[in-house]
């Protein structure tokens, strides 16, 4: 081996675990199997939707009006999510915070119930009633949306607590890929379930995972200086580049100094951050809620019929969540600073996406055609997510890691709900001239763009690295 070798940082990782212990991966296998959960339960909906949609009379508007209330009160619920996260610890974040996204999946199957009861409700107020089903739909999607914001700020935050700066790219990968499994499993079971014990039970069954999660996760969680499962060489190891922090460590006893948000919004590196969140979470949520219904509209595909089209496009995304956590080494490895290897990587990730303006010109020539364009779109996004997301743990102090990350949070959120409304009103307009074909042409080339414009925003924003000392 020579000495270049020695210095990569998958290097540095292999020979830390040989040495100093390895239950800090324990940790990124509780939050990868978190990560699941949370997409498997936001999943239920779009799977189904062409079904619900059918059975109920939606249109593309009703639908995209459901998914935004996710996506809304998801948006808003991060920013608070994040400071909640901060105040009252990782370990009883997580606890409150799959508690309550667990009880809003088994919600959506009592959906029509819920909906009679708000229907009585508004009508006695003298509101116009919202449709049953809807209102039904709608209330559970924010009480999903207010548990799973807390899940990527307390992962985000709990990466922080277990790993060194070296290593938390690749294990932001890892739990991040929760999300790809999380996706490719939804597809398998869950018209499965439906179609065996009805669409009620699906939404149950998935629901009831998130409490099995719950019993690991109180069980095998604590903060690493109260961790009885670490040992001394792997503390250490954790806190190898917390050295040069020393000198501003707060004093042993004395009261930790709020930061407020609008502190945090006075640098430029918070709004690098949730600019690059609102422009590109939108595509990640186009994807997840309207790829369903895009198969059934443009090639009459449902229940099991789409399940090996969305099984290959998401597995496919595994391969960039997991290798986009390690891409930025690769020219750290040749000399690059760790911010400058990341954004050369990220400019590279960036250019992936814009295959997708090839999905509909080519679409004619098979449904799989789309579906693996639209796959490598997809596996960029996640490639993209992780880097994006160490940005804040590279540059902010721990104690305002969740904050920041819930505020990009938000950003994204938002840009989800001017994603998912703008596809309702298009898809809508263009299925009334019949060429919903051109309707989706326009959205998949706003989401092969998105990427490079929030690159290039970035990068302006914070050309070089400047890690936040004075918080």
């Amino acid at each position: 081996m020579n000495l270049n070798e020695s210095t990569h940082p998958q290097s540095f990782t292999q020979a830390a675990t040989r040495s100093v212990g390895k239950y800090r991966w324990t940790i990124c296998a509780l939050l990868f199997f978190a990560t699941t959960v949370n997409y498997l339960d936001r999943q239920v909906l779009s799977l189904l939707a062409p079904d619900l949609s059918a059975q109920f009379g939606w249109s593309n508007t009703d639908y995209a009006n459901i998914a935004s209330v996710f996506q809304f009160v998801y948006a808003i619920a991060m920013v608070f999510a994040g400071r909640v996260v901060d105040k009252i610890g990782t370990k009883t974040a997580y606890i409150v915070a799959i508690g309550v996204w667990s009880t809003g999946a088994v919600m959506h199957a009592f959906a029509v119930p819920l909906g009679q009861g708000i229907g009585a409700i508004t009508t006695a107020l003298g509101f116009a009633a919202i449709p049953v089903s809807i209102a039904g739909f709608m209330l559970s999607r924010a009480v999903l949306a207010i548990g799973e914001a807390g899940n990527f700020p307390i992962a985000i935050k709990a990466t922080a607590e277990y790993f060194p700066k070296k290593e938390r790219s690749f294990a932001t990968g890892i739990f991040n890929s929760g999300a790809n499994v999380g996706a490719i499993a939804a597809p398998i079971c869950v018209p499965l379930i439906a179609a065996m014990w009805g669409w009620e039970s699906a939404f149950i069954v998935i629901g009831l995972l998130g409490f099995v999660w719950l019993g690991v996760w109180m069980a095998l969680y604590e903060k690493p200086d109260q961790q009885k499962r670490l040992t001394a060489e792997e503390l250490a190891y954790i806190r190898s580049d917390e050295a040069e922090q020393v000198k501003v460590a707060p004093v042993p006893g004395a009261p930790v100094k709020k930061v407020s948000w609008f502190k945090l919004l006075t640098y430029r590196q918070t709004w690098a951050f949730a600019f690059g969140k609102f422009m590109t979470d939108g595509v990640w949520w186009f994807f997840l809620f309207w790829l369903p219904t895009y198969l059934s509209a443009q090639y009459g595909m449902k229940g099991s019929a789409i399940v090996m089209p969305l099984f290959a496009l998401y597995s496919m995304t595994m391969v960039g969540s997991i290798g986009g956590g390690w891409f930025p080494s690769y020219f750290m490895a040749r000399g690059d600073k760790p911010y400058d290897g990341r954004m050369k990587a990220m400019f590279v990730i960036a250019l992936f996406p814009l295959v997708v303006l090839l999905a509909q010109p080519l679409g004619y020539i098979s449904f799989w055609v789309p579906v693996l364009l639209i796959g490598i779109g997809a596996s960029a996004h996640q490639a993209w997510s992780c880097n994006i997301f160490t940005t804040v743990s590279d540059m902010f102090p721990q104690k305002t890691v969740a904050s920041v990350v819930g505020i990009g949070g938000m950003a994204g959120g938002l840009g989800g709900v001017v994603m998912t409304k703008i596809g309702g009103w298009v898809f809508d307009y263009y299925k009334s001239i019949n060429d919903i074909h051109t309707g989706y042409m326009i959205m998949f080339a706003i989401c092969a763009l998105a990427y490079l414009v929030a690159w290039t925003v970035m990068k302006t924003l914070v050309p070089r690295h400047k890690e936040i000392t004075d918080l």
